[in-house]
């Protein structure tokens, strides 16, 4: 995209936009109270994790609830149906009477070199890596529209944007950089009603952590000696989808332990 500079001179009509009414205390700004999230994957890891910070912080989360006040109902869907993603999601709209933050999180991985992997767990690793978001995206992306408002937040990977990860899951780096830049291409493209936001994970301590054949090398990497705990990552996920990040997005936060410094 080229620009000249009467485009830059030019002032876009109905800017600058109002500051949000966004509470002036911090602690407040972290609340989710009245607000109707959506996390896919939230069965376990750190999904469920996700799914907890919304909930203790006030928000009707997509699972959880036996202690917190909140609403909480779960849906089963298979994100890489896009038939099925567009049904639950309109499902969730009706039911809550709005979604404000989606967390598309669903994903899985194949440690298999490229040579060694079948076309199969190929496309399966597509299917619900990349697809997924796409589908999520696609149909929350229309009721934010609808609405004027929204939250998009994409987990990504610290293996989407770096080489020295383990060298045995290239399709899974691959999905993950792929998520990245259309989350921040559709910051751009849903500037007028939503905010779109990457959360890119290194190890941590669940089923998609670092398995037997990297978990020595994820000690070594990492500055902090170790795999993240899933509480750890909990804070990252509510400031995204909390008021407290009102002015972010396009951005990708990475929460690594300093696995990718120089």
């Amino acid at each position: 995209m080229s620009m000249n500079f009467d485009d830059c001179a030019t002032v876009r009509e109905g800017f600058p936009r109002p500051f949000p009414d966004t509470p002036a205390n911090v602690l407040e700004q972290f609340s989710m109270r009245g607000k109707v999230a959506v996390v896919t994957g939230a069965a376990d890891g750190l999904g469920y994790a996700v799914a907890e910070a919304i909930a203790e912080a006030g928000g009707d989360a997509k699972a959880l609830g036996d202690n917190c006040s909140v609403r909480t109902v779960a849906y089963q869907v298979d994100v890489s149906n896009p038939e099925q993603v567009q049904n639950v999601i309109a499902k969730v709209a009706q039911d809550f009477g709005k979604i404000d933050v989606f967390v598309a999180n669903a994903g899985m991985a194949i440690s298999k070199p490229l040579l060694e992997q079948t076309l199969p767990e190929f496309d399966k690793q597509m299917s619900v890596n990349v697809n997924g978001v796409v589908y999520c995206a696609k149909q929350v992306g229309a009721v934010f529209k609808s609405q004027g408002f929204g939250n998009l937040i994409i987990t990504s990977s610290m293996s989407g944007h770096i080489v020295n990860v383990p060298a045995d899951q290239p399709i899974y780096n691959a999905t993950k950089a792929f998520v990245t830049h259309l989350g921040k291409s559709l910051a751009r493209e849903w500037r007028d009603f939503a905010r779109v936001n990457v959360v890119s994970p290194g190890f941590f301590d669940t089923k998609m952590g670092a398995g037997p054949a990297a978990v020595n090398e994820a000690y070594r990497m990492a500055a902090l000696g170790r795999q993240g705990h899933v509480k750890e990552i909990k804070g990252v996920y509510l400031y995204l989808a909390s008021s407290a990040s009102s002015y972010m997005t396009g951005s990708d936060v990475l929460i690594d332990g300093g696995y990718v410094l120089p």
